[in-house]
């Protein structure tokens, strides 16, 4: 993985919808791509390049982050307000992937600077058909600063 890019970060703690979104990102030739992580304390570790992995390269940041709410150890909300909050990572889009629609989890994300914020659809074949155009978009179509 050291000479892969990595574009989409998928920080996921339930592994059916883990296992659904690299299934679907694999059929959009977009899953050696991926790196998924079960924890948001594992993702700021991943993405500030510390503890586990403070060999990584600082300078490969992912093109997107999908970031779950509700998961142990460290929940998405306090994993964006960390992300958004440090201008090295600031830019990186991240998306919130969740199955709460609730109003309050909506508007702080956006507050924190959530760059979108989808409700996982139930079934697979929604599921996988949404998460396949995020992964198109942000990895193909989206242009980054400075890309």
């Amino acid at each position: 993985m050291e000479n892969t890019t990595v574009e989409i970060l998928l920080v996921e703690d339930n592994p059916n919808d883990a296992e659904l979104t690299l299934r679907a990102m694999k059929k959009n030739n977009l899953a050696n791509k991926v790196v998924h992580l079960k924890d948001g304390a594992d993702a700021l570790d991943y993405i500030f390049c510390t503890g586990a992995y403070a060999a990584r390269d600082k300078n490969q940041k992912p093109k997107v982050i999908l970031l779950d709410l509700k998961m142990p150890k460290v929940d998405g909300i306090e994993v964006l307000r960390a992300v958004k909050g440090d201008e090295r990572t600031r830019s990186i889009p991240v998306v919130m992937l969740t199955s709460s629609n609730e109003d309050p989890d909506v508007k702080t994300c956006y507050d924190l600077g959530a760059n979108s914020y989808i409700v996982k659809p139930v079934g697979f074949e929604n599921f996988t058909k949404v998460v396949a155009e995020l992964g198109m978009y942000w990895v193909l179509i989206n242009q980054p600063p400075g890309g």
